[in-house]
This record gives C-alpha cells, sequence and structure tokens, in this order.
C-alpha cells in the first residue's frame, strides 16, 4: 500500500512538472492582440519575442505592450489602459498634412507590411518587424533621403483611425499628405511551408578483447543515430514606391533563393538595392 501511495506522489509531482514546463510567455498588446510563446529579451525599448515551435525572434515596441505575464506568474505592466473618459474622445478625422511640398521633398514613409504566412494575415508585431527592417537597411543607404522612423509613421496613422484592414480604402497621395511625405514604401511578405528536411547522424564505438592464447580477437560494436526534421518555406516578397502625386515609381516582386524562416530578408534587401531611393 505505500509503494502504490509512493508512485501516486511522484507521479502527481511528474505531472506538475510537465505542466510547468509546457505554460508560455503571454503578451498583451494595446490593441487588444495576444502573443504567446517565449520573452527572450527585454531591452529599454523594446521585448524580443519567439513565438511557440519557432526560432525566428521578433522585436516589439514597448510602447505598443499593454502587459506581460510571464510563465511564473508575474506580471510586468509595460502602459496602463485608458480610462472610460478616454476612450469617449473622438476619432481624430483624417486631414491633409499642413507640410508644403518643399518641406515634404526627399522624406520616405515605410508602411507597415503585409505579412502572410499559409494563406493567413499575421498580426501587427511581424508586420511591424519587417517594417523596423526595412527602416534600418534603408537608412543605412539614404543619401540626400529622410527616411522616417516608422514608429512616427504608426502614430500618425493610428491617430487617423487607419488601420491593416482600412489602409486600402486610402490613395498614395493622401498617404503622403497625411505623413508629410514625398514617398512612401509599401512591400507584402508571402510564406508558406514546403517540404521537411530531415537529417541522420550515426555514431559508434567499437572494442577488441584477446580472447585465446591464439590471440584470436573477438570484436565488439555498437551506435546511435540521431535524427533532425527542419522545415521549409518558400517565400514572396513584393515592393512598391509611391511618389506624393500617387504615381508608382518602383514595383518590383521576387521569390526568396533560400528555403529557411527568415528568407524574406535577404529578399527585401535585394530589392531595396534595386529600388531608386537606394544610394551605396
Amino acid at each position: 500500500m505505500r509503494q502504490i501511495f509512493l508512485f501516486l506522489v511522484l507521479s502527481l509531482a511528474t505531472l506538475a512538472g510537465f505542466t510547468q514546463q509546457q505554460k508560455n510567455d503571454v503578451i498583451l498588446k494595446i490593441n487588444g492582440d495576444e502573443l504567446v510563446g517565449k520573452v527572450l529579451k527585454v531591452n529599454d525599448n523594446s521585448v524580443e519575442f519567439a513565438y511557440v515551435g519557432e526560432t525566428l525572434s521578433y522585436t516589439i515596441r514597448n510602447e505598443d505592450i499593454m502587459k506581460i505575464t510571464f510563465a511564473s506568474g508575474r506580471v510586468q505592466v509595460f502602459n496602463k489602459p485608458a480610462l472610460p473618459s478616454d476612450k469617449t474622445q473622438p476619432a481624430v478625422p483624417l486631414q491633409k498634412a499642413t507640410a508644403s511640398p518643399e518641406e515634404r521633398r526627399n522624406k520616405v514613409a515605410i508602411l507597415p507590411f503585409t505579412f502572410v504566412s499559409d494563406g493567413q494575415a499575421t498580426d501587427d508585431a511581424i508586420s511591424e518587424q519587417v517594417q523596423d527592417e526595412c527602416y534600418s537597411f534603408m537608412s543605412k543607404h539614404s543619401g540626400n533621403y529622410k527616411i522616417v522612423d516608422p514608429g512616427t509613421t504608426n502614430t500618425v496613422l493610428v491617430k487617423a483611425g487607419i488601420t491593416k484592414e482600412n489602409i486600402k480604402g486610402y490613395s498614395m497621395d493622401d498617404l503622403c499628405s497625411l505623413l508629410g511625405v514625398e514617398y512612401v514604401v509599401r512591400g507584402t511578405v508571402a510564406m508558406n511551408k514546403t517540404t521537411q528536411t530531415n537529417y541522420q547522424s550515426t555514431s559508434g564505438s567499437s572494442t577488441t578483447k584477446d580472447n585465446s592464447k591464439n590471440n584470436d580477437k573477438k570484436k565488439e560494436t555498437s551506435s546511435s543515430t540521431y535524427g533532425t526534421t527542419t522545415q521549409n518555406y518558400q517565400t514572396n516578397l513584393s515592393l512598391s514606391i509611391y511618389n506624393d502625386k500617387g504615381s508608382s515609381l518602383y514595383n518590383q516582386n521576387r521569390t526568396s533563393f533560400w528555403n529557411t524562416q527568415d528568407a524574406y530578408k535577404s529578399t527585401l534587401e535585394y530589392l531595396l538595392k534595386r529600388s531608386p531611393l537606394y544610394t551605396k
């Protein structure tokens, strides 16, 4: 009876430990989105995060996070929810910016990218991640152009009530005027799972023993086989640039050469290098 009792206690302890290991961190964004996975690092202005079952990390700005509930149960609040009185304020209507054409000259705004994974639109965190990566690369090769910080661009869009769901209802010249820029950059990443690649490796050992006076030898061997599986992806990226007159200056798309989850990064750089806004 005592052995049965001990077995039950150990089983419950093991189950509790397993359940604890399965817990994930949960990020609640200001817009209501919940991101489930692992918080890798909390910086002064951003949080590095990876989704469950993925190794690719994403950067989320602190200003977009309401709170993080860690797997341990600890809660870290970044921004408090708006008070009821704040929610009654009328939305800011879309208005033309007061900046003159000369003030808008050579200024470039990057819109949040559309990111589609296996036919489903992803949340804002991934879209803004690609937007930030585009900004980082363009800033290093801007020449006489001034690339507007994505945080500023997104703030103006939010105040104007423009979201990824309704942005298609606005013309490019309207967006240029609203953002106070001469050019806007817009892009779409479409990533789909394809095949899986299996890798196997074998390790072994052998020993030789002398079992007779005639020096007859007996050989003993043992080996172990290890395997890993890698998910492959096909990624297509389209990139467009418009001016404040609504004219399209650049419109290209390309399929990534690599089949990794982050292959879009090299494809984005490839297209940007061939755009009219790129300076070596």
